[in-house]
C-alpha cells in the first residue's frame, strides 16, 4: 500500500488535470469529482510502480478514462438528469463557447482532443492510453477537430 506522502503528492500533481478529463468527459461536476476520487482510490489500492513520472501520469489518466466510461454506461442504463453547470468553470467566458462545443462531441473525439491539445500528448501516447492504434486516433483528432468546428461556427453565426 502507498504511503500518505505519495498519494497526497499524486492527488497535488494530477488531481486537476484529471479532473478536468472528467468533467468534458462526463458532463458533471459531481460525477468527475466521483471518478477522480475512485481513480486515486484505485492507485493506493494498487500501488503500481512506474518507470517514470509520464507513465504515471499516463496510468491515472487511463484509469480515469475507464473510470469515465464505466459512469457512461451507467448512464445509459440508468438514465439521469444532466447538469448544466460546465459552463461556469470555464477558464474566460470567451472559452466557454468553446467547452460547450467540446461538450457536444462523441466521447472518443472528446478525449483524444482533450489528451492533444489540453494536455500535450503525442499521438503515439494516446494511442497507448485509449487502447487504440495511432492511425485510429489520428483520424479521431482529425474528426473531432472537424466536428468541433462545425459546432463551434453554428453556436456563434
Amino acid at each position: 500500500m502507498l504511503t500518505g506522502d505519495c498519494a497526497r503528492e499524486a492527488v497535488e500533481n494530477y488531481g486537476d488535470m484529471l479532473y478536468r478529463i472528467c468533467l468534458v468527459m462526463l458532463k458533471n461536476s459531481a460525477d468527475a469529482e466521483d471518478a477522480v476520487q475512485e481513480t486515486f482510490i484505485t492507485y493506493i489500492q494498487k500501488s503500481p510502480v512506474f518507470e517514470s513520472e509520464s507513465h504515471k501520469k499516463a496510468w491515472l489518466i487511463t484509469v480515469a478514462n475507464n473510470k469515465c466510461r464505466d459512469m457512461l454506461r451507467y448512464r445509459m442504463r440508468h438514465q439521469t438528469e444532466r447538469e448544466e453547470a460546465l459552463s461556469t468553470f470555464a477558464v474566460e467566458s470567451s472559452d466557454s463557447g468553446i467547452i460547450e462545443a467540446l461538450m457536444e462531441l462523441p466521447e472518443k473525439y472528446r478525449i483524444v482532443l482533450i489528451l492533444h491539445y489540453v494536455e500535450g500528448y503525442k499521438v503515439n501516447e494516446i494511442s497507448d492510453i485509449v487502447s487504440s492504434s495511432a492511425s485510429a486516433i489520428k483520424m479521431r483528432l482529425s474528426r473531432g477537430r472537424k466536428l468541433l468546428k462545425e459546432k463551434y461556427r453554428k453556436e456563434y453565426m
